[in-house]
């Protein structure tokens, strides 16, 4: 039997292309309040963000669907760079935090909107999480 998770979506209100592609997360043990929830969350993603700047430091060869994929997403990559960005973890929760407060984004758990970051989260066995992104960035 497969762990209960949580997904976790993107969307840009007026837009129909996702934000980001949908991912998952292993469900938390206890109750969470939707703060430590976006904070566990944005550890991930921050932990993910290292784990990808390591794997571009390795130069790979690429086969057929390799580049094709790159095509598709307009870049193709071997590998090989040596970006060294440091992620501020702290600096980056508190970013979310307050952008949240600032209602940049809105959060949806299995289609009801969280309003209070104080507020326990309702999680269930398999449930989604969606960031609604109210204001377009520049470029996006």
């Amino acid at each position: 039997m497969a762990a209960p998770t949580l997904t976790i979506s993107g969307k840009v209100l007026g837009k129909s292309q996702n934000l980001f592609t949908s991912w998952q997360m292993s469900l938390p043990e206890q109750p969470l309040t939707l703060a430590e929830l976006l904070t566990q969350i944005v550890r991930l993603e921050v932990r993910a963000f290292g784990n990808r700047q390591a794997e571009q430091r390795s130069t790979k060869v690429l086969g057929i669907i390799d580049i094709e994929a790159g095509v598709a997403l307009g870049k193709i990559s071997s590998g090989g760079s040596d970006l060294e960005q440091v992620v501020d973890v702290q600096g980056a929760i508190d970013n979310a935090l307050q952008a949240f407060q600032d209602g940049f984004y809105l959060v949806f758990i299995d289609d009801k909107q969280q309003e209070d970051l104080a507020a326990v989260v309702n999680l269930r066995v398999n449930s989604e999480l969606l960031f609604l992104r109210l204001t377009p960035l520049v470029g996006g």
